[in-house]
């Protein structure tokens, strides 16, 4: 219980943090976070942000599907995101024919909008500190992975008795690397269908090229609805249902930004390691960043290619494309820019601080932390690399990672006595899939990948990671890897949709020697059998070890800074971000505006680059100046940036202005402040919005489908 107060100490404190930095829970605004927000600016109070009794904020705020934000704009349940949050429903509901992609999408009537089966909208309902309840039930010195495995254990029982008589779920999600706990309970609906997303030439504007960088000009936002049954309550899709009523939505402003105007983003922040030392940052930089950068080029060199060499392949490739760029040009700025900032150096002097706190306080529990850090990521790197390899070039080739997914159909085969039942189930389960996968794969695209990853995975890992059979089968083929890559693909049954139907329909375990030995599925086999013969135990231990070492370190760091106000690290759980409207400077001599307008998008415009085409719709609304009640001063505003804290999760989420109303949509950070992660610097770091008047805009005035604008409470 001692230690369980010193960790919370920081509660009862208000110091001002770096302006702009941190992820911080809803639930402790009132105590930690008010009185500085309204310093910045800020005019509602903490309880308009987040209430239980009461409907605030945080009734309009969704985790959409499985990693974006939503919020909700209208009394109909109608749910603004980013255009890359809803890019792979786009994308699935795109055809030759009906090119949604490329021509956008716009629901010009209720029945016109797309059911979207899997995806989901989850809300917040209410938010626990249930700490004192967990650390209770802990056995006094239990460490990971015991501690772990008894924490799910509680959680479980303590997440079923918080939802129990009610439709809601609950999860309880460790915080400050597992010191503290809260539970969530949550409102999940499942009939979310899809109501309009502009053309990939404004929605996805500037592509790659732009990807994380500012100035920008991209109309990052698609429309859905959430549908509920009679009684408002989540429910499987049906023509039955109706739009949800929402308990809040959120007012939309067309007031517009100035600089210094105050802004705050909610969200849900996927994950930050802010508190991590100086033998993970240089991890990092040396070992995983180079490793996965250099294998994603290899794959987006050969993806992008087949992309431009039809419609069918671009469309096939687009989702997959956008997914593997995106954290690729991410980790780029991100190595950029710790290095910048020299956040190894910094760490260590912090380090040699703590070391001496350590001996001035008698610590002696702490004493050997830093060093044992040091030990223990010696050992790790070249274990990440292996995984790192495995991971991103051997399950990088589609066939591979999707042979990958008939393990548990194979074990299930070899058990003894075998469950038929479930052997017909799992079957029944890939065979769903298959439509899917199959969809989206290219033959001629995947030998591509498949030849340059293998050579790459052999290239550049010691011969003992090498799988056998991958070896043996290249001996077979003379050493030649476009003719293995011809004959893999040949033998397999796994790179083609009817043989997989043929395979799979009506299976028992009787088949199952077409299944052990096809090629496609010894090859990933092979690659598994790597990862747990040579990786994973030691892998996995390392790991637990530095968990250990992370939640001793970090109680550590709040016993030595009692006074200092610690955010946790986000880990997709619901936040809030506040900051204000601000341009910056990314390098010497350089200074970025704080806005972009329609004018940038004109200036870009290339016909010969597919990611820098503009639509002929919006070429006339320019031409026109036809702006509507959205444009100012002659132009139409674009984007924004501002200093608010967000990382990946956060993608579409609302960002808002003083009164709590919409003024844009959070789409990404610039290139120079990627390092936010881990390290925040209040200079460099902005978020990027979309100016909810752009989005307005092309709603309107560009796709003319003003029975969406008619819903929102728009507030001039």
């Amino acid at each position: 219980m001692k230690k369980y107060l010193l960790i919370v100490l920081f509660l009862t404190v208000s110091l001002p943090v770096i302006s702009g930095e941190g992820m911080w829970l809803p639930i402790f605004l009132k105590q930690l976070n008010e009185a500085d927000m309204q310093s910045k600016g800020m005019k509602v109070s903490a309880d308009a942000i987040y209430s239980v009794n009461n409907s605030s904020m945080k009734d309009a705020v969704v985790l959409f599907g499985g990693g974006c934000t939503g919020e909700i704009i209208s009394e109909q349940g109608l749910l603004l995101t980013n255009h890359h949050c809803g890019f792979s429903q786009i994308q699935s509901h795109s055809s030759v024919e009906k090119d949604y992609l490329k021509n956008g999408f716009w629901a010009y009537s209720a029945d016109e909008e797309l059911a979207c089966p899997g995806l989901s909208a989850t809300f917040i309902i209410r938010i626990e500190d249930v700490t004192q309840k967990m650390l209770a039930l802990l056995p006094a010195g239990i460490m990971e992975p015991e501690r772990d495995l008894k924490i799910k254990e509680l959680a479980a029982t303590i997440e079923k008795e918080a939802v129990e008589g009610t439709h809601y779920t609950a999860s309880i999600k460790p915080f400050y690397n597992g010191n503290q706990f809260y539970l969530f309970v949550m409102e999940t609906f499942k009939d979310v269908r899809m109501v309009g997303a502009p053309p990939s030439s404004i929605g996805k504007f500037g592509g790659d090229t732009d990807n994380w960088m500012w100035p920008r000009h991209t109309g990052d936002f698609s429309l859905f609805r959430i549908y509920a049954g009679a009684d408002n309550k989540p429910a499987e899709y049906s023509v039955e249902n109706k739009p949800f009523k929402p308990r809040h939505s959120f007012p939309v402003s067309v007031k517009g930004v100035q600089p210094g105007d105050f802004t705050m983003v909610y969200g849900f922040p996927g994950r930050t390691t802010q508190y991590i030392p100086s033998a993970a940052v240089s991890t990092t930089l040396e070992v995983a960043n180079p490793a996965r950068i250099k294998i994603r080029t290899e794959r987006l060199r050969i993806i992008d290619a087949a992309m431009r060499s039809g419609d069918k392949l671009r469309i096939q490739y687009a989702a997959k494309q956008a997914t593997i760029a995106n954290a690729w040009k991410k980790w780029q700025g991100e190595s950029k820019g710790l290095k910048r900032m020299k956040t190894i150096e910094v760490k260590k002097a912090e380090e040699a601080a703590f070391k001496e706190w350590v001996a001035d306080a008698g610590r002696t529990e702490y004493a050997n932390l830093i060093t044992d850090y040091e030990s223990i990521y010696k050992l790790y790197r070249p274990l990440l690399k292996t995984n790192d390899y495995i991971n991103e070039a051997a399950f990088g080739v589609e066939l591979i990672r999707y042979a990958r997914a008939y393990n548990k159909l194979a074990l299930l085969c070899e058990a003894n006595p075998v469950d038929e039942k479930a052997v017909k189930d799992e079957a029944a389960r890939i065979l769903s899939g298959a439509k899917g996968f199959f969809r989206d794969f290219d033959e001629g695209t995947d030998k591509q990948l498949f030849v340059s990853m293998m050579q790459m995975y052999m290239k550049n890992l010691d011969a003992s990671m090498h799988p056998a059979y991958l070896k043996e089968q290249l001996a077979k083929n003379k050493n030649n890897w476009t003719a293995f890559a011809n004959t893999l693909y040949a033998k397999s049954m796994l790179s083609d949709s009817i043989k997989v139907r043929t395979l799979l329909t009506g299976f028992t375990s009787s088949k199952k020697k077409k299944l052990l030995n096809d090629p496609a599925f010894m090859l990933a086999k092979s690659f598994a059998t790597i990862y747990l013969d040579k990786i994973e135990t030691e892998f996995v231990k390392l790991n637990t070890r530095i968990n250990t070492l992370n939640r001793i370190y970090m109680a550590a760091q709040m016993e030595m800074k009692p006074t200092h106000m610690f955010y946790p690290d986000a880990n997709s759980t619901l936040r809030v971000a506040y900051g204000n409207v601000s341009g910056y400077e990314p390098a010497d001599g350089v200074t970025y505006d704080y806005f972009t307008t329609i004018e940038g998008i004109m200036e870009k415009e290339d016909a010969s680059i597919e990611e820098f085409e503009v639509p002929q719709r919006l070429k006339e609304l320019y031409k026109t100046k036809d702006y509507g009640a959205y444009g100012i001063n002659g132009t139409l505003p674009v984007a924004f940036v501002a200093s608010n804290h967000t990382t990946g999760g956060n993608s579409g989420s609302p960002v808002l202005n003083a009164n709590g109303e919409l003024i844009g949509t959070n789409f990404d950070r610039v290139w120079e402040g990627t390092m936010s992660d881990i390290d925040f610097d209040p200079d460099r770091c902005r978020n990027i919005s979309l100016d909810i008047r752009f989005t307005l805009f092309v709603i309107d005035k560009y796709a003319g489908c003003s029975r969406l604008i008619q819903e929102m409470k728009i507030v001039n």
